[in-house]
């Protein structure tokens, strides 16, 4: 089958997944390179969502991937976003990176689950693929580049991470 909805977690799969307090809360989170560029390429051969259970992060969030890289954010909680994702593609047809233990129920149901370097033992067991970089270090882009070749048969991407 083929996949109809790629669908990211923010923390700790785009993002390294710190928070960086100080007395007036929540200020930055640290975004990596090459993931926007890998993430455009993708976006060309299928629909992209990106998700976040963050409430007090997602100005930050928002402002990242909707603003400056123009793709679709929505808050959805971890308990959630199964039955938000059925809701928008059938759960065969997705693929999903996540990093959290959280993931895990989403991660086991959708076509494609990805997962970090870093993440959990329980989570990498639960992924169909590992990628080798962390999260928000090129994570996104090696799993874009993943998907193209292996899901949507795009050879001249072989390679690249």
């Amino acid at each position: 089958m083929s996949i109809d909805l790629v669908a990211f977690d923010v923390d700790g799969v785009m993002t390294d997944g710190r928070f960086d307090y100080t007395a007036n809360g929540k200020q930055m989170k640290s975004f990596g390179p090459d993931d926007a560029d890998a993430l455009k390429i993708l976006k060309s051969t299928v629909p992209i969502v990106f998700v976040s259970a963050d409430r007090r992060g997602f100005p930050i969030t928002e402002r990242r991937i909707a603003h400056d890289m123009g793709h679709e954010v929505t808050l959805v909680g971890s308990g959630e976003r199964l039955d938000w994702l059925a809701a928008r593609a059938p759960l065969d047809r997705i693929a999903y990176m996540g990093d959290s233990f959280t993931d895990i129920p989403v991660l086991e149901e959708v076509a494609t689950g990805i997962t970090t370097a870093d993440a959990l033992p329980g989570v990498q067991a639960a992924a169909q693929y590992v990628t080798r970089r962390r999260g928000g270090d090129r994570a996104v882009a090696e799993a874009c580049f993943h998907l193209l070749v292996e899901r949507f048969d795009q050879s001249q991407w072989e390679g690249i991470a």
